[in-house]
C-alpha cells in the first residue's frame, strides 16, 4: 500500500515538473517575438499559440489577417506588384501573411516609385506602389497604354531627415538648411548656420527611381534638383549615414525606426512655421511634421476586375493595412479612410 502511494506521488511530480517546462517554453516564444518589436503581438499571445488554437478572431486581432469576403482560384495570373521601398515593408508583410493563410505567393519588388509606375505601363505587375502620387506622364502612358487604374490609399510617412549620433550640433534645420545642402552649396557644415563647426558635409539620399527623392526634390528643393550621393538601395543610404559622423540622408520614417540606435533624427522647421517639429507617430499623423506624406497602392483596374485572387488580394492588404503599418513603423488610416478605399474596389461577381 506504501510503496502504491509513493509510485502515485512520484507521478504526480513528474507531471508538474513538465507543466513548468511547457510553461517556460512559451515565455521564450513570447520574449521572441517582443525582439521583433511587435508589442500587439505579444499582449495577445505568440503566432505558435494563435496557430495551434486555429481561431480567426485571435488571428485578427494579432494582425496577421482580417476576413475578406473574396476568394483565390489557382487559375487566375499570378500576382506581382512592383514599386517604392518606402512602401515595400507594409506590403512585404501582407504579401507574406497572404501566402500564409491563402497559400499564394505573390511576387513583389521594391526598385523605386518609378520602376513600379513602369512595371504597370508594361503590364509586368499588376499593381505599383508608390511613394508620391502619380505624374503626369505616367497617366499619359498608362492611357496610351490602355490601362485604367485605382489608386487607393494605404499608409501615411514622415520622410525623415537624419545625421550620424557623433553629430551633437545639429538638433534642427529649416527648408532652406536643407536646400543649402542638397543643393551642393554648403561644402562644410559652418555654411549652413554660423555656429555649426567647420568640418566637411557629406549628403545622401535616395535616387531618382524613388518617390522619396521625387517627393523631397518638389516639398524642399522646389524641383531645383538634389545634388549629394544618391544610391539606389536605401539601406545603403542608411548605412552611409551609421559609417560617417559628418554625414546627413533622408529616408522614409520606417528605415529610421529600424535604425533608431544609430542614427539622430533631425527635427525639422516647414516654410510657414517657425517651430521645429520631431518626425513621431503622433506628428505624421496629423500631418504637422512638415515632410509627412501619404504611401499608395495603384492597381490595374482590368485585373481587379478578371482576376479573382488579385481582387482578394487587394481586399486583404487594404483590411490589414492598419496593423502591417504600425507594426513596420508607419501610421496607419484612420477608420473612416480606410472605408473610403475599401469603396473603391470593384465587386465581383462570384
Amino acid at each position: 500500500m506504501k510503496k502504491n502511494l509513493f509510485l502515485a506521488a512520484l507521478l504526480m511530480s513528474l507531471m508538474f515538473i513538465l507543466a513548468a517546462c511547457s510553461g517556460s517554453g512559451s515565455e521564450e516564444d513570447t520574449s521572441t517575438e517582443e525582439d521583433t518589436g511587435s508589442e500587439e503581438t505579444t499582449e495577445e499571445g505568440s503566432e505558435d499559440e494563435s496557430t495551434e488554437e486555429g481561431s480567426e478572431d485571435e488571428s485578427s486581432e494579432s494582425g496577421s489577417s482580417a476576413e475578406v469576403t473574396g476568394s483565390v482560384n489557382e487559375d487566375d495570373e499570378q500576382i506581382a506588384g512592383e514599386g517604392s521601398s518606402t512602401v515595400f515593408p507594409i506590403l512585404n508583410l501582407l504579401v507574406e501573411d497572404f501566402n500564409a493563410d491563402h497559400g499564394v505567393a505573390v511576387e513583389l519588388g521594391g526598385n523605386g516609385t518609378g520602376s513600379g509606375f513602369s512595371a504597370l505601363i508594361d503590364g509586368s505587375a499588376q499593381f505599383a506602389n508608390a511613394s508620391r502620387g502619380i505624374e503626369q506622364e505616367e497617366i499619359d502612358a498608362l492611357e496610351e497604354a490602355g490601362i485604367e487604374y485605382t489608386e487607393f490609399l494605404v499608409a501615411t510617412d514622415g520622410l525623415t531627415v537624419a545625421v550620424n549620433p557623433a553629430n551633437d550640433f545639429v538638433e534642427d534645420l529649416t527648408f532652406e538648411e536643407l536646400q543649402t545642402i542638397y543643393s551642393g552649396e554648403a561644402e562644410n557644415w559652418s555654411d549652413v548656420r554660423e555656429d555649426f563647426p567647420e568640418e566637411p558635409i557629406t549628403a545622401y539620399g535616395p535616387d531618382q527611381s524613388h518617390g522619396t527623392h521625387d517627393f523631397f526634390n518638389e516639398e524642399v528643393m522646389e524641383e531645383e534638383g538634389v545634388q549629394g550621393q544618391l544610391i539606389q538601395d536605401t539601406n545603403q543610404v542608411v548605412s552611409s549615414v551609421v559609417g560617417d559622423q559628418n554625414a546627413i540622408g533622408f529616408f522614409g520614417y520606417s528605415f529610421y525606426q529600424a535604425n533608431a540606435d544609430q542614427l539622430k533624427a533631425v527635427n525639422i522647421v516647414g516654410p510657414d512655421s517657425e517651430e521645429a517639429v520631431e518626425p513621431s507617430f503622433e506628428n505624421v499623423m496629423d500631418f504637422s511634421y512638415p515632410l509627412s506624406r501619404p504611401l499608395y497602392v495603384y492597381a490595374n483596374n482590368s485585373a481587379l476586375e478578371e482576376n479573382e485572387t488579385f481582387h482578394t488580394f487587394m481586399e486583404y492588404t487594404l483590411k490589414n493595412s492598419q496593423s502591417a503599418a504600425e507594426e513596420v513603423g508607419y501610421v496607419p488610416l484612420e477608420d473612416d479612410a480606410l472605408e473610403e478605399e475599401l469603396s473603391k474596389l470593384p465587386n465581383l461577381e462570384q
